[in-house]
């Protein structure tokens, strides 16, 4: 059976059908509203707390994060992908809404990690929507524009979270909660319930089973903790590393706005280039320069330098994402692509519980190895995810 013909950028765009634009849209509106968790740490030190407080809260965040991939991959596959959607908006907006009024650090920590399950455990049933909706020929495509409106979103949030910073805090959570509450919305009025697993195999126990014996799936695994550890830099570390640097909140969002507007601009066009190649190579180097513009951040001082070390992270994030996502749900069987999205989500909270708090711990008196060592993980990905045989 012969391969698939290639649709251009255009036809594969104009293919994909009407709820998954209706996902895209939603997805931009909550992602342009993510303003705390990127500010969270300069919002507890600019209160008081020291940064290893701060890299307590943030792990906190991971171990919501870890909670949500479980319980996000659980009810994609048996409450079905748009009530679990709803569900996780509407636990979202709550959690940052009592955040705002925390004011010691045992409650912050609790309502952070409340807000990393409630929040985000979303993700999987939006995965396997996409993949439930598209066929597996358009799926890259699909998951780049999947990317393309929430990088948008983060294009726009938090240069737009800097400015609503310098003025008050709490309309940084109040903005969050908004946002999500709109997201909820449009999830309940426009997006299918999308694929559901029978009762008797919605649990984890069977997906477990089958992940097990996935060897494709353990190296996605390893390599996603690993880069994971680097990409948690960006909305813990980096934000201390260019104050420590002398230059303002203000600055901090620009930078990191800068990936978004690169991933907005580039991401799709690169995508239909990139997929003409053997995803696994296509990964490894993402990875690599994931990890490589982040070494660059060691000897960089200046804006300009700062701003090319973000450039090369974005490129690499481009490549490897959109793909990733593909890969993954490509080798997932329909009825277990919630808890196999949920699985690399495990991956990625494991990397935001330990990666930030190791980072900001270091940032300070040893910032050059803090970005060295995320060159080491990013060439340490790519060689998970080309070992072994597909």
């Amino acid at each position: 059976m012969g391969a698939a013909p290639k649709l251009s950028l255009r036809e594969g765009l104009a293919a994909l059908p009407r709820p998954v634009w209706v996902l895209f849209a939603g997805t931009f509106l909550n992602k342009f509203g993510t303003f705390v968790i990127p500010f969270l740490s300069l919002y507890l030190t600019q209160r008081g707390f020291s940064t290893a407080q701060a890299g307590l809260a943030i792990a906190a965040y991971g171990v919501g994060n870890c909670l949500a991939a479980g319980v996000g991959g659980h009810l994609a596959d048996s409450l079905g992908r748009r009530r679990t959607i709803v569900l996780s908006m509407l636990g979202g907006a709550a959690s940052m809404l009592l955040l705002s009024q925390a004011r010691t650090l045992p409650w912050i920590v609790v309502l952070v990690g409340l807000a990393g399950l409630a929040g985000e455990f979303y993700r999987p049933a939006s995965s396997a929507l996409l993949a439930d909706l598209v066929p597996p020929a358009q799926r890259v495509t699909a998951y780049s524009a999947y990317r393309l409106a929430f990088n948008a979103g983060w294009a726009f949030g938090p240069a737009t979270a800097g400015f609503l910073a310098g003025h008050s805090f709490f309309w940084l959570f109040a903005g969050d909660a908004a946002t999500s509450l709109l997201f909820a919305g449009v999830a309940w009025v426009a997006l299918p319930e999308g694929v559901r697993a029978p009762r008797t195999e919605a649990g984890w126990g069977p997906a477990l089973g089958v992940i097990r014996r996935d060897r494709r799936m353990w190296r996605v695994l390893g390599a996603t903790l690993a880069v994971g550890v680097v990409f948690q830099q960006m909305a813990s570390t980096f934000s201390l590393h260019v104050t420590n640097l002398g230059y303002s909140a203000a600055v901090y969002g620009a930078l990191i706005s800068s990936n978004g507007v690169l991933v907005v601009l580039c991401e799709l066009p690169l995508t239909t280039w990139s997929r003409r190649f053997p995803p696994r190579r296509v990964m490894a180097l993402g990875y690599s320069l994931v990890g490589g513009g982040f070494a660059v951040l060691a000897g960089a001082h200046g804006v300009p330098a700062l701003a090319a070390g973000i450039a090369v992270f974005t490129f690499g994030e481009m490549l490897a994402a959109p793909t990733a996502s593909a890969y993954v749900a490509n080798l997932a069987p329909p009825a277990l692509r919630g808890r196999y999205s949920g699985a690399v989500g495990f991956a990625n909270a494991f990397a935001l519980m330990g990666g930030p708090a190791l980072g900001l711990a270091l940032v300070v008196q040893h910032a050059v190895w803090v970005w060295l060592g995320c060159g080491v993980l990013g060439l340490l990905a790519a060689g998970l995810i080309l070992g072994g045989e597909d």
